[in-house]
């Protein structure tokens, strides 16, 4: 049974860093593309960032060049290194296979960014 738990979460202040992680049981983690997103309240969810399985990575505008989206396929681990934080990173950040699959999400981590 595939499923992926979230960690990593915590409230930080402007400018500084958190890295999240995911973990995935199960044998499929290395055949498919990975991604990272998060839905803040009384928003919609939103794709971060995506890994496709040959290496190419792609970010939302709002994050690129302070996200790092990365995995380590024999740990069957996936990360999102995020750095100069800013307070509209504040949601919950979720992890996925990249197109997502609805029966693959998890509770998610919350990322709070304030003064």
């Amino acid at each position: 049974q595939v499923q992926l738990v979230e960690s990593g979460g915590g409230s930080v202040q402007p400018g500084g860093s958190l890295r999240l992680s995911c973990a995935v049981s199960g044998s499929i983690f290395s055949i498919y593309g990975v991604g990272w997103y998060r839905q803040a309240p009384g928003k919609q969810r939103e794709l971060v960032a995506t890994l496709a399985r040959g290496g190419t990575t792609n970010y939302t505008d709002s994050v690129k060049g302070r996200f790092t989206i990365s995995r380590d396929n024999a740990k069957k681990t996936m990360y999102l290194q995020m750095n100069s934080l800013k307070p509209e990173d504040t949601s919950v950040y979720f992890c996925n296979f990249y197109p997502p699959s609805n029966r693959y999400w998890g509770q998610g981590t919350q990322v709070t960014v304030s003064s």
